[in-house]
C-alpha cells in the first residue's frame, strides 16, 4: 500500500513539474498579447510592428521544435528538460532588458526556441508514465499548465505591465523558469530512455499525407484563436471603451474557456475525436463573426472570448488523435504540433495586423478569424475523407 501511494505522489510531482513548465510557456508566449499596446507605447511603434514580437517567437518555436527534438532524441529526458528551461530562464530574461524593438523582436525568437521541444518531451514523459488507459489524461495534465496560465498568469502579469512596466513581467517569467531548474533536479528522474530513438523513424512521420491534414487544421484553423486573441487590448480600448483593467478579465475569460474546453472536450473525444472536432471547428466560425458584433457590449465581448478560449480546448485531441494515426516518431509529433500552433500563432496576429494596417478596426479581426477557422473546417473534412478511405481499407483487408 506505501508503495501505491508513492508511486502516485511521485507521478503528481511528475505531472505537476511538468505543468509548471508548460505554466512558463503560456506565460512567456500568451502574455505579449495583452502587452502589444504597451510595447507601442515604450518603443513608438505601431501595433502592427509591435505583433511582431509575437510572430518572432512562433517563428522561433518552429525552428527551434523540430531542430531540438532531433539533435536531443536519445538525450535522457530530465536533461534535455534542464536544457530547455535554462533557455527559458535565460532569453526570458534578455527579453525583459531589451533598449529597442528590434532588440525585443530578437530575444522573442530566441525564447521560442526551446518552447516545441520543451512540450514535446514532456507530453512524452506523461505518456510514458500514464497507465494504458490514460495516455490522453495525463497528456491534458501537462497541458493544464497553459490553461491556468491563460487564467490566472496572463491576467496578473497584464495588470503588472498596465500599473508598472512589461519588464516585470518578463523578469518574473525568467524567475519562475529558476524555479522550475530546481524542481526538475528534484522530482524528474534521471532515467534512460525506454528505447534509443531512430532518426529515421521519427522522420517517418513526415511521409504520412494524413499527419499532415490533421496538421493543417491548426495551421490554419488556429491561426483564427490567435487572430482574436492577440487584438483583443486593442478592441477593448479602441472600440468596447470600457477600461483597461476589463483587458484582464478578458483574458480570464479565455483562460476559463481554455481550461473547461481542454477538460470537456478531452472527454468528448474519448468517444469520438474527430466527430469533436468538426463541431467545434463550426462553432468556432460562428463566434469569430459574432465577435465583431459582440465587440461593442464588454458582457457579450466576455461571452464570445470565453466560447473562443474553449475551441483551444481541441489541442489535446489533436494531439491524441495524431499519435493514433501514426504509431511511430511520436517524439516527431510533438514537434510538430508545436511548429503548428505557433505557424498559427504567427499567421493570425500577421494577418490581423495588415487588415488593421489597412484602415480595419481591431473587433473587424474576428471576420478574418472566420476565413482562419473555415479553412482549418476544410482541412478537417481532408482528414475525415482520408480517415475513412483507411478505415474502409483495413475492413477489406
Amino acid at each position: 500500500m506505501a508503495s501505491v501511494v508513492n508511486n502516485t505522489l511521485s507521478t503528481t510531482a511528475i505531472l505537476l513539474v511538468l505543468a509548471l513548465g508548460t505554466f512558463i510557456l503560456g506565460l512567456s508566449e500568451l502574455s505579449m498579447m495583452p502587452m502589444l499596446p504597451l510595447f507601442s507605447e515604450t518603443f513608438a511603434s505601431t501595433p502592427a510592428q509591435s505583433s511582431y514580437t509575437i510572430s518572432a517567437y512562433a517563428i522561433g518555436v518552429v525552428i527551434g521544435a523540430p531542430f531540438f527534438m532531433i539533435t536531443t532524441a536519445n538525450m535522457r529526458k530530465r536533461n534535455a528538460l534542464l536544457l530547455f528551461v535554462s533557455m527559458m530562464f535565460i532569453f526570458n530574461g534578455l527579453s525583459a532588458f531589451a533598449n529597442s524593438l528590434e532588440q525585443l523582436i530578437l530575444f522573442r525568437f530566441l525564447s521560442g526556441l526551446p518552447h516545441g521541444a520543451y512540450f514535446a518531451v514532456a507530453i512524452l514523459l506523461a505518456a510514458d508514465i500514464a497507465p494504458a488507459n490514460k495516455r490522453a489524461s495525463f497528456m491534458s495534465k501537462v497541458f493544464m499548465g497553459i490553461t491556468i496560465a491563460t487564467i490566472v498568469g496572463v491576467p496578473m502579469v497584464t495588470l503588472v505591465g498596465q500599473n508598472f512596466s512589461w519588464r516585470y513581467c518578463l523578469a518574473g517569467t525568467a524567475v519562475l523558469a529558476l524555479v522550475a531548474l530546481i524542481l526538475i533536479v528534484k522530482f524528474i528522474p534521471n532515467t534512460k530512455n525506454s528505447a534509443p530513438s531512430s532518426l529515421l523513424s521519427e522522420l517517418s512521420v513526415l511521409k504520412n499525407k494524413l499527419v499532415w491534414s490533421i496538421l493543417g487544421i491548426i495551421i490554419v484553423g488556429f491561426g483564427g484563436v490567435f487572430c482574436i486573441y492577440t487584438y483583443i487590448a486593442d478592441t477593448i480600448l479602441v472600440v468596447t471603451h470600457t477600461p483597461a483593467y476589463t483587458i484582464s478579465i478578458a483574458m480570464v475569460m479565455f483562460g476559463i474557456g481554455c481550461t473547461l474546453g481542454n477538460y470537456i472536450l478531452g472527454k468528448a473525444a474519448d468517444h469520438s475525436p474527430l466527430k469533436t472536432t468538426g463541431i467545434v471547428l463550426v462553432g468556432a466560425i460562428v463566434f469569430a463573426v459574432t465577435y465583431v458584433m459582440a465587440s461593442h457590449n464588454i458582457w457579450l465581448l466576455y461571452a464570445v472570448i470565453f466560447f473562443v478560449g474553449f475551441s483551444v480546448g481541441l489541442s489535446t485531441v489533436i494531439q491524441s488523435m495524431l499519435m493514433d494515426v501514426s504509431p511511430n516518431g511520436h517524439a516527431m509529433i510533438g514537434a510538430l504540433v508545436q511548429c503548428a500552433f505557433n505557424t498559427a500563432n504567427a499567421i493570425g496576429p500577421w494577418v490581423g495586423g495588415l487588415v488593421i494596417a489597412n484602415g480595419a478596426l481591431p473587433n473587424q479581426t474576428g471576420y478574418v478569424a472566420a476565413l482562419l477557422f473555415s479553412g482549418g473546417f476544410i482541412m478537417w473534412l481532408l482528414s475525415a475523407l482520408q480517415m475513412g478511405k483507411q478505415k474502409s481499407l483495413t475492413t477489406a483487408i
